[in-house]
């Protein structure tokens, strides 16, 4: 079943990776179920950022507690890839916590999503949904 994602969510998202480049951007991507309605970006902590992501803690901590207070809930996390490839790095791979969370990738005008599970990363199909 694919993920729904929002036009503003999409949009937002590749303005977020124009934005950052040639460092990487970060965030967390918000929703309900299978259906991503936000994102909320986060500021790069990691010390090559030109490289590598590290979403800053305390906007982790800040988006979990979101449901508790009635917002939407942590579907997974976005980052994006100035080299152009829009798929899991092996640096990537080694991060994945294999809990089911979705992870978007944004490379070269492009989005790709992956659901992190047991075997690593599949491929997560998705449907634009309106805004």
């Amino acid at each position: 079943m694919p993920a729904q994602v929002s036009s503003d969510v999409v949009e937002r998202l590749l303005a977020e990776a124009r934005s950052a480049h040639p460092q990487e951007c970060c965030g967390i991507l918000l929703g309900s179920g299978e259906a991503i309605t936000a994102i909320r970006p986060a500021r790069n902590v990691h010390p090559e950022p030109a490289r590598r992501f590290e979403i800053d803690p305390q906007a982790l901590v800040d988006a979990y507690r979101q449901p508790r207070e009635g917002g939407p809930q942590v579907l997974g996390y976005y980052h994006s890839h100035p080299n152009g490839v829009a798929e899991p790095s092996a640096t990537d791979r080694s991060l994945a916590a294999g809990d089911g969370a979705i992870w978007a990738i944004i490379a070269a005008g492009r989005i790709t999503l992956w659901r992190s599970g047991d075997a690593g990363f599949a491929k997560l199909p998705y449907e634009l949904a309106p805004r």
